[in-house]
């Protein structure tokens, strides 16, 4: 009992400590972010970008597809360049062409060696010379720079407007003709990538050779090259994540664990009676499936985009469903379906824990099941209507598509999610309530599934944190609160804990072992979670302190996957416990797989991208989405079915199971995200990296490397690999329908039973 205080005690102090620091590099985040000028003028005196036209460009931006056509500072979708990066390239190149023209007479391509290098100097000193006016929030630019401005102003005018000679490279982007439709928005557009762009590379105040964004993106012509703090931060990550592996080694060899208790004769759990709120959660799971068909569907089409950027093996189905729908929907859809899983799976085990079905539970489950369909097609529809239709910056932010990855329902819709998991911790709370105040050797698993589902309902506050006009680095700070501790924080304590309660009801660990191990693993996670967030925010404006301790701490997150693997052999141990968990058997094998897919995905996938020098030159490449899909679907769409499959034991006739549909839906899942991954993903980062590295960001995003040969040859080879995947939802799909209906042996057999019970 004190050695449970203790390890709660230390779980309080971890959390609080780490949101307190949390929210300290916040505000030095907010403090410290680029300043957002009123005008950019040029030095004699011509205005290229009036009050309000930066933070205007931000919204038209984000209202044209945002984060899903292409990126600024690394963050948004892959075949569209990062703006940021592509403007910055374009204009020194402008620049040197200019002032070579200037002093020269000549195009810089024709220059002598020391000429050129001479130029180099001056676009170099020019663009990192930091000429913001505090006093007149303005910013100065030369006559020489102010040309090239606005000759790259009318480029990305034309580019998401509807100038014909850029036919060709909007196919190149996979970006909608029109994108923008009212001038205001058009005209606006420009300044915000410039502003992207001038963050990127001008210096701090006081500061030399360190831009806002950390010199992120690397850019040779202007000096972005690492800063010696990334590079010394990410040797002490590496050294952190070895000492704390080893520490990690030591502590569970050094342990005398308890074994597993005997399994029971009898599955424990054969004679529970779903009650009538139990029941009603049968229909979540069957629109989990559902939408994990769509978001399958979607993202095969947004893959292909890559190669065929108007269309869909000729069908001109951009028309009516460009790539920004359909990665809006695919990436949307994939937190959707997972967290209606695991809220699922809550309504469903309350009342199993407390024996106890609350007055109305059922009609609670099924108002919210209503409520949670109408936000997830409402959100989809008039996202879908305002792209289509451009209806402007407003709608956009209020009800269509706010475009940022993984929260891009508009704000009416993120009010109406955020009552809906206000309502689901009420109904949680109510059927938890009995266990929580009856004394047993569980109650601390409990407790702890109730206050992750406490932080799961509270912590999607932070989605409401940002405006319509908030600054990009805190929209940024915000949305990874989401993005991070919400998805891959609370939610994963909360099934890691409903797992572990899972095992204790079927008597295959010991309860009282189960409660001091899911809370050292949740205070092991957290410390290095919640701060392992700011890994996510080296170059978004942030100031240097949020490498450092970035650096830190998701080298630490990394390393409780280590002992994951002896996890997951020992679940897979378990399913030979006795001959009654074979009706366990694919929930398990499920739990099996998070564990490979936490060690491989979150773990070696994860860590190759997150120490500062690796991110500096690979954020915004394939592998960013190699380690996303391998840890999304991985180990949180894993743990999603395989919860799924434990409920649905529960609650549908055990007769009707079939192993024949879920062998080959669990393998092929695997082997389909395996194949997506390694054949085409993870090979088609590693190419654009050796780009970014050898010439820049703004090449690895290039049509010429983007639209090459080899990268479209790696697009191809993703097909194998989808079309497997695709044929394992299809069997899940399959499992789920035979469900509804008995085989023909379980109705024969029902009729013998019945015809000897009137024989009796």
């Amino acid at each position: 009992m004190n050695t449970s205080r203790k390890l709660w005690r230390g779980l309080a102090v971890v959390f609080l400590l780490s949101f307190a620091v949390l929210g300290w590099m916040g505000r030095e985040i907010y403090l410290k972010a680029p300043p957002i000028p009123d005008r950019v003028l040029s030095s004699n005196g011509e205005v290229l970008f009036d009050v309000g036209t930066v933070q205007h460009g931000q919204e038209s931006w984000l209202a044209a597809g945002g984060q899903q056509v292409g990126s600024v500072w690394g963050h948004g979708s892959y075949i569209a360049p990062d703006w940021s990066a592509d403007w910055l390239h374009r204009e020194a190149e402008g620049l040197r062409d200019a002032l070579a023209q200037k002093h020269f007479q000549t195009p810089f391509a024709d220059l002598r060696p020391a000429e050129q290098g001479a130029i180099t100097a001056q676009v170099k000193e020019e663009l990192r010379h930091n000429s913001y006016d505090a006093t007149s929030n303005t910013i100065t630019v030369s006559p020489e720079r102010a040309k090239v401005i606005r000759s790259l102003a009318a480029h990305y005018t034309g580019l998401f407007g509807e100038e014909a000679s850029l036919d060709k490279l909007r196919e190149q982007y996979a970006l909608q003709k029109g994108a923008l439709r009212d001038p205001k928005d058009l005209t606006a557009l420009p300044a915000f990538f410039f502003w992207s762009a001038w963050s990127a590379t001008t210096d701090r105040p006081g500061e030399k050779g360190l831009s806002y964004t950390s010199n992120w993106p690397h850019e040779p012509i202007v000096g972005n090259t690492p800063t010696t703090g990334n590079g010394v931060w990410s040797v002490v990550s590496v050294i952190l994540l070895i000492a704390g592996v080893a520490a990690m080694v030591l502590f569970h060899s050094a342990q005398k664990e308890e074994p597993d208790p005997v399994a029971p004769e009898k599955d424990p759990l054969f004679g529970l009676v779903p009650t009538p709120s139990m029941k009603a959660t049968i229909k979540y799971f069957y629109v989990v499936i559902a939408l994990v068909l769509v978001q399958v569907l979607m993202g095969a089409i947004s893959a292909h985009y890559a190669v065929e950027g108007g269309g869909f093996f000729g069908i001109p189905l951009a028309e009516v469903l460009p790539f920004t729908v359909s990665r809006t929907i695919h990436t949307q859809l994939g937190v959707l379906w997972i967290a209606t899983a695991w809220l699922a799976t809550g309504l469903y085990i309350a009342p199993a824990l407390s024996g106890k079905e609350p007055k109305f539970q059922r009609l609670g489950v099924n108002v919210l099941f209503y409520a949670l369909l109408l936000i997830v097609a409402g959100s989809i529809a008039f996202g879908w209507i305002g792209n289509l239709r451009r209806l402007g910056t407003d709608f956009a932010f209020w009800l269509g598509n706010q475009g940022l990855e993984y929260t891009s329902m508009g704000r009416i819709w993120q009010f109406g999610l955020f009552a809906g998991l206000m309502i689901w911790l009420v109904l949680m709370a109510r059927g938890l309530w009995p266990a929580l105040r009856r004394p047993s050797e569980g109650r601390g698993l409990i407790a702890m599934v109730f206050l992750s589902a406490t932080c799961i309902g509270g912590f999607y506050a932070s989605s409401l944190m940002w405006g319509q006009h908030t600054h990009y680095s805190m929209i940024e700070y915000w949305r990874w609160w989401l993005v991070h501790l919400w998805v891959e924080g609370f939610f994963e304590v909360f099934a890691t804990a409903v797992i572990a309660l899972i095992f204790t009801r079927l008597g295959l660990i010991h309860s009282r072992t189960a409660n001091a191990a899911i809370v050292l693993e949740t205070i092991v996670f957290l410390f290095g979670g919640i701060l392992g967030t700011l890994h996510h925010l080296y170059f978004t404006g942030t100031p240097t302190a949020v490498i450092a301790v970035g650096a830190v701490f998701s080298a630490l997150e990394v390393v409780p996957l280590s002992m994951v693997g002896i996890e997951a052999y020992r679940n897979y141990r378990r399913t030979q416990a006795a001959p009654w968990v074979a009706a366990y058997r694919w929930p398990i094998l499920c739990f099996v797989a998070v564990g490979f897919w936490n060690t491989v995905g979150a773990g070696l996938l994860g860590f190759s991208i997150n120490p500062p020098i690796s991110l500096y030159y690979v954020q915004g490449l394939n592998l960013t989405p190699a380690h996303g899909h391998a840890a999304l679907f991985g180990v949180y769409g894993m743990l999603g079915i395989g919860l799924m499959l434990f409920c649905l034991r529960g609650l549908m006739p055990r007769a009707n199971w079939s192993d024949a549909w879920l062998k080959p839906a669990f393998w092929m899942l695997n082997i389909g995200l395996a194949m997506m991954v390694f054949l085409s993903l993870l090979p088609a980062g590693i190419y654009q990296a050796w780009a970014s590295v050898s010439e820049g960001l703004w090449y690895a995003r290039s049509p010429e490397i983007v639209q090459s040969a080899v990268m479209r040859g790696l697009v191809w080879l993703r097909v194998p690999g989808d079309i497997v995947f695709a044929c394992g939802v299809l069997a899940l799909a399959g499992f789920a329908i035979r469900l509804l209906w008995p085989s023909r042996a379980a109705r024969l057999a029902a009729v013998r039973n019945e015809a000897e019970a009137i024989a009796r």
